[in-house]
């Protein structure tokens, strides 16, 4: 059991200011809101989707499609599980396989459900969310189903054995629920423990369950019986059962804030005890034993833990009222948690120390923990690691790696830790773009109040004074933007001859949580003169100049874009603005936007306005100042940031005069595309915007 970190609500009238002439566009389907929004997305397709557009996009989806990419697997049982994409099945091949098939290279896939065959059979816009199998003999599975890729889904059973779904009914029917946020999973083969924002009363402020329900077969959904409830004004109810120390236990989880939950651990009956521990902290528990990291300094009666350590306990001894925790680490200068994970009865972590990965591994046993570390992996870029067991109960300590880096591509590796060896290559990723000649790099620069902000760089080794410079960063929900391989801007920015940046500002999780919160709430827009300032030490180092630099963010680095527009327009020459939160006035009236108040803030208080009002790009936006050419580009079935954010956004610079773009997928959810063709051409027409607007002409 680990926990880590809608449509509006009725609430009182904001205070002023909340004139908002284009409030008409928050209507994601209103006929007005999507004729504007296709006048639009047409004509931004009509100056930007030229030739050379078509030639980059037809490249980049080919690239995505490749047949020697890595297909991933996961295990279930006796068999590997994989959902495969290309040009011919774009939706997907959900299929399985053996390990000693999978091991000798060429694999006989066993095909389970073909979900192209299956949105042209129903006529739905289907996009895959997942399947939750049952164990042991996983020959039922629960499937999520979008509708255009948004986070809603609805969830069918299917029968692993005849490869079918098993149709919805009375008594022996299968499980079938209606589109909504939430999920299911597996108690026995007629029993689930379902968290769902479906039915009257069942969803949260932010669009999410309210509740935890036992959901027996052949029952209707709105009969099963509550076991666990949250208050409306929380952010979701959740619920999860472990069978890691033999007999069944459930965890009901309340998530009070983005960062914050209250824990019950208790049984088909409901919770029967709160866990005693800080609500910030991350917590996993696994065969009896319980590993907890604090966001912030923790005191207890036994002794003070610091912020961010990874204390480990058995766990009947927590609930006997045992609060001696082993410090099994403690981050140093420049050290990070990112994730901690239990497998087969160990615990590990991985850590970022001064950016570079490391992988400590604590055993517990009678006589204490013992430390050991995964080793035989490299110590640059990216590498990530995680149980190649679904199941946490039918782990035998195996773990996938993966390790890339800027201009060297994926390779997937398996590790055993129950008898360490060096990692085993399972496939190697092919190169997508020409790497010779670029240099990658890691720099610093002198944000507003003297912090050093790190960002790496990769590009042509010689310094022109007026490189084609594509910068992006995120800086928020302690997110580490990390250097992975450059699938999309190798091929279309890098391979040209191009420089690309990515800064770690403040507000990310590089260095743990003193780095998050100094970028959070009232140091929201400190994150952004971090940015701000990397493109300014580019400029200063002689790498580029001002309007040579285009950058793009998306989500919450949308936000960071679109202040880029409004508080630093001279450091750039164009900007790419996707899946943006903009509007921080009604952000939290807008879909899942309630959920992010830890993160931003909430606007109906006047002490937090204070601090949004001068980051709400759209309010911020004025007539008259030097803002660079801007693209902003959303999704109608993002059902997580409002499209509105963008449309309105857009609506307005161009009611101003500026040079302002529009553009909307028509699915996709809060990402870029539903497949690969719509992500490519989403990549190949914001690098046509971008490549024209810094007047950087294809050769």
């Amino acid at each position: 059991m680990a926990v880590l970190a809608a449509d509006a609500s009725a609430r009182p009238t904001l205070a002023a200011p909340d004139h908002d002439p284009h409030l008409w566009l928050e209507s994601v389907d209103g006929a007005d809101a999507t004729a504007w929004s296709d006048a639009q997305s047409a004509a931004t397709l009509a100056r930007f989707a030229d030739a050379a557009f078509a030639v980059e996009r037809d490249r980049l989806h080919a690239s995505l499609d490749r047949a020697d990419r890595i297909a991933y697997v996961s295990r279930r049982g006796g068999h590997l599980y994989n959902l495969w994409k290309d040009a011919a099945n774009p939706r997907g091949l959900w299929r399985r396989t053996t390990l000693d098939a999978y091991r000798a290279g060429e694999p006989a896939w066993e095909l389970l459900l073909d979900l192209d065959a299956l949105a042209t059979a129903e006529g739905e816009d289907w996009v895959w969310h997942g399947a939750t199998t049952l164990p042991p003999a996983h020959e039922r599975a629960l499937l999520a189903l979008s509708r255009g890729g948004g986070d809603a889904s609805v969830l069918r059973e299917f029968d692993l054995v005849r490869r079918a779904f098993v149709p919805p009914g009375p008594a022996d029917g299968g499980f079938a629920l209606a589109e909504c946020k939430g999920g299911a999973d597996w108690l026995d083969p007629d029993t689930l423990l379902l968290s769902a924002a479906l039915g009257e009363g069942m969803t949260t402020r932010a669009g999410y369950a309210r509740t935890v329900r036992l959901w027996r077969r052949g029952e209707p959904v709105e009969a099963a019986k509550i076991l666990f409830e949250a208050g409306f004004d929380t952010m979701s109810a959740s619920g999860e059962p472990d069978r890691t120390a033999g007999a069944e236990r459930l965890f009901f989880v309340e998530r009070t804030g983005f960062f914050d939950a209250v824990i019950h651990l208790g049984d088909r009956s409901g919770p029967t005890v709160r866990l005693d521990l800080p609500s910030d902290a991350r917590v996993d528990i696994q065969a009896g034993w319980l590993a907890v990291s604090p966001r912030i300094e923790w005191r207890t009666s036994e002794a003070t833990y610091p912020s961010d350590a990874v204390l480990g306990i058995a766990l009947d001894a927590f609930l006997a009222g045992d609060r001696r925790f082993a410090v099994l680490w403690s981050p140093g200068e420049r050290q990070a948690l990112q994730h901690l994970f239990w497998v087969a009865g160990r615990l590990v972590l991985s850590v970022l120390d001064a950016l570079s990965p490391t992988f400590p591994v604590f055993t517990p046993g009678p006589a204490g923990w013992t430390a050991s570390a995964l080793g035989g992996l490299p110590a640059l870029g990216v590498v990530s690691a995680w149980p190649f067991d679904t199941v946490a109960e039918e782990s035998t300590g195996t773990l996938l790696v993966s390790a890339e880096d800027p201009i060297t591509p994926s390779t997937l590796m398996m590790l055993e830790l129950e008898a360490p060896a060096a990692p085993v290559v399972l496939r190697q990723a092919p190169s997508l773009f020409d790497s010779s000649g670029l240099i990658v790099s890691r720099h610093e620069a002198p944000s507003v109040d003297g912090e050093r902000i790190p960002y790496l760089q990769v590009g042509p080794q010689a310094e022109t004074g007026d490189a084609p410079v594509h910068l992006t960063g995120y800086g928020g929900f302690g997110i580490s933007s990390l250097p992975y391989y450059q699938t999309v801007r190798g091929q279309l920015w890098l391979a040209e001859g191009g420089t690309s940046v990515v800064a770690n500002i403040r507000g990310g999780g590089e260095f743990g949580t003193a780095w998050h919160e100094a970028g959070r709430r009232e140091g929201k827009a400190l994150s952004h003169e971090d940015f701000a300032a990397v493109a300014a030490d580019l400029v200063a180092r002689g790498v580029t100049r001002p309007g040579r630099i285009a950058a793009e963010g998306g989500s919450n680095g949308g936000l960071l874009i679109a202040n880029m527009l409004t508080r630093f327009p001279e450091r750039f020459g164009a900007l790419f603005c996707t899946i943006p939160l903009i509007d921080m006035r009604r952000y939290t009236r807008l879909l899942a936007g309630a959920s992010w108040i830890a993160e931003y803030g909430d606007p109906d208080d006047p002490d937090d306005w204070s601090f949004l009002g001068p980051i709400s790009a759209y309010h911020a936006a004025a007539p008259g100042r030097p803002y660079p050419p801007i693209l902003l580009a959303t999704s109608r079935r993002d059902d997580r940031v409002h499209p509105g954010h963008a449309r309105k956004m857009a609506a307005k610079l161009q009611a101003l005069g500026y040079d302002a773009w529009f553009f909307e997928n028509s699915a996709g959810g809060h990402g870029y595309g539903k497949d690969s063709r719509q992500i490519a051409s989403f990549a190949a027409l914001g690098n046509a915007f971008l490549r024209r607007s810094i007047g950087w002409d294809r050769q």
